[in-house]
C-alpha cells in the first residue's frame, strides 16, 4: 500500500451462501486501490469478478477477512457513510425511463441531502457538473427512456459523479455498448481517475481497450489467484495466459487480445 491508497482488504474471502452453506470463489485477497489510478479486473465467466465487487461496495457481506476504505472498517459503517465513499455504477438496468437524466443524476446527491432528498443550489450546481464530465449535459432534459445505451451508461456514471465519492466501481460498464461507446466510456473512467484523482476499479470483458487504458489490473487466473501489478508488468509476466481455461487459445501482446 502507499499513501495515496483509498481501499484496501486483508485476507477478504468472498464467495455465497446458501443457508448455512458457503461456497468460497476467491480468498487470502490483499488487494490496493489508489486515488488516481483507473483498475480493470479480468476474468473468465464466473471467475468471481461480480463477486469480488458486490463484497468491496458492501452489497453483499464477504465471507471473511476486511475491507478498510479511508483508513476506516468499511464493514462496520453505515450505508450513508459508504455511499459518501463508493459510488456504484452496476450491470443491472434500473427501472427510470420516466425521470429526465437531470432528476436521475440528482439521486446521486441522497447520501448528502438527508431523507427528504431536497437540493438546494449548491446540489444542482454538482449535478450540472457531473453530467458535464461526464458528457450527458446536452440530454439533461431528456428522458432516461429515450437513450441510447451509451448515453444511459454516462448518465449512470453521472449520477455515481453527483455522490462525489473518492472511490468509483463499475461492474462491466461497458457490456451493452458498440464500439465506439465502450471507447468512450473507458476514456471517460481513465480521465476521472487521472484528472479529478478518483479510484476507478472496473470489471470487463474488453481485455484490448482495458489493457490500452488501465494502470493496473487484478487479474482472476483459472486457479482462482488474483494477480495485480501494472498493465506492462503482468503483460511482460505472462499472466495473460492464466486467464482461461482453453489452452489453444494464447494471448498476443502485440495486438494485446487473444488468438488461437
Amino acid at each position: 500500500m502507499t499513501d495515496n491508497t483509498i481501499l484496501s482488504t486483508c485476507d477478504l474471502a468472498v464467495g455465497y451462501r446458501n443457508g448455512k452453506q458457503e461456497t468460497v470463489l476467491l480468498k487470502d485477497l490483499n488487494l490496493a486501490l489508489e486515488r488516481g489510478k483507473l483498475v480493470a479486473l479480468l476474468g473468465q465467466n464466473g471467475a468471481g469478478k461480480s463477486t469480488l465487487l458486490r463484497a468491496l461496495t458492501c452489497d453483499e457481506r464477504p465471507i471473511g477477512g476486511t475491507i478498510m476504505a479511508d483508513g476506516k472498517n468499511l464493514l462496520e459503517m453505515s450505508q450513508k457513510d459508504r455511499s459518501r465513499l463508493i459510488g456504484l455504477v452496476s450491470t443491472e438496468r434500473i427501472q427510470a425511463g420516466a425521470l429526465t437524466v437531470t432528476e436521475l443524476v440528482g439521486l446521486g446527491r441522497q447520501p448528502h441531502t438527508g431523507f427528504l432528498g431536497r437540493l438546494d443550489d449548491e446540489d444542482r450546481e454538482i449535478v450540472r457538473q457531473s453530467m458535464t464530465d461526464a458528457g450527458i449535459i446536452a440530454k439533461a432534459d431528456e428522458y432516461m427512456a429515450s437513450l441510447s445505451d451509451g448515453e444511459r451508461q454516462k448518465a449512470m456514471i453521472a449520477r455515481a459523479l453527483a455522490q462525489q465519492t473518492p472511490i468509483i466501481i463499475l461492474d462491466e460498464p461497458t457490456a451493452f455498448l458498440d464500439v465506439a461507446s465502450r471507447i468512450e466510456t473507458m476514456r471517460l473512467l481513465q480521465n476521472l481517475a487521472h484528472d479529478r484523482g478518483k479510484a476507478v476499479l472496473l470489471s470487463s470483458h474488453d481485455i484490448s481497450q482495458s489493457l490500452m487504458l488501465a494502470d493496473e489490473l487484478w487479474l482472476i487466473t483459472t486457479d482462482r489467484q488474483v494477480l495485480t501489478g501494472t498493465t506492462r508488468q503482468l503483460v511482460d509476466e505472462g499472466a495473460m495466459n492464466r486467464l482461461f481455461e482453453n489452452r489453444e487459445i494464447h494471448f498476443n501482446p502485440q495486438i494485446l487480445d487473444y488468438s488461437f
